[in-house]
């Protein structure tokens, strides 16, 4: 439970319950930073709430389903209610559909891919991010300070793109315009907006034979929720350095 309204920094990690989303959480709160813990699944919420509370970090779990517009708003009435404030918002929370379906268990094809599975991937990787930058900004606008990070891919790099994995890949670009149409529409806010590919990381989605640990993937994720005032604000980051859209 929280106890009651304070003035530390309060950040909002989407599935938060594995991966990059837990480890983000684990290093924001030991900034001394009050994290919401948030994933779609309340039992694997709770599990990973605990863990954290076991290490002694300041967190809350509440149980957000990105996809739904009721599910955001009650999660922003929980924070107005019980925060007064929200100061970081990371869009952590992600799908990859592609796969499903395809014969190999591989990655599909633009001319195979169906509208569903493109829907079910917008509906959580870009709506989802959308849906929650309308509830919470406004609070951030209040308070004139924001930290808005939106974790993307290279996969989502139109100056790389590629073939297969068309849902993902065009949910991350859509992603990234997200980030620049939220950053020119709050700036003079003290709101910093932008997307933060983490790399190949260890995790579910990456495999095992990935490059980089869940802790060098989250650090960079970290590094953009807590810029400085003059941080920039629109880009397109990979372990803190700009890369190309």
């Amino acid at each position: 439970m929280l106890n009651g309204k304070s003035n530390k920094p309060v950040a909002v990690v989407t599935g938060a319950n594995r991966g990059l989303g837990l480890e983000t959480v684990r290093q924001l709160a030991r900034r001394d930073i009050r994290v919401i813990v948030t994933c779609r699944n309340p039992s694997r919420g709770e599990a990973a709430f605990e863990k954290l509370v076991a290490e002694g970090l300041d967190v809350v779990f509440h149980a957000l389903d990105v996809t739904s517009e009721s599910s955001v708003a009650e999660l922003g009435a929980f924070i107005h209610s019980r925060c007064g404030r929200v100061d970081m918002l990371v869009n952590n929370a992600g799908v990859y559909l592609d796969s499903h379906g395809t014969e190999d268990g591989g990655s599909a094809s633009v001319f195979n891919a169906s509208l569903e599975t493109l829907s079910a991937t917008l509906k959580t990787n870009l709506y989802g991010p959308l849906l929650l930058a309308q509830e919470l900004v406004p609070l951030m606008k209040q308070q004139h300070y924001g930290r808005i990070v939106n974790v993307s891919s290279g996969m989502g790099q139109l100056s790389e793109m590629e073939g297969k994995s068309p849902a993902y890949r065009i949910s991350k670009t859509a992603l990234n315009a997200l980030t620049r149409i939220l950053a020119a529409e709050t700036r003079g806010f003290n709101i910093l907006v932008n997307s933060v590919c983490p790399g190949w990381v260890r995790t579910d989605m990456g495999g095992p034979n990935a490059e980089k640990t869940v802790e060098q993937g989250a650090s960079g994720i970290v590094w953009a929720a807590t810029l400085p005032d003059d941080g920039p604000s629109g880009g397109f980051f990979r372990d803190g350095q700009p890369i190309s859209w």
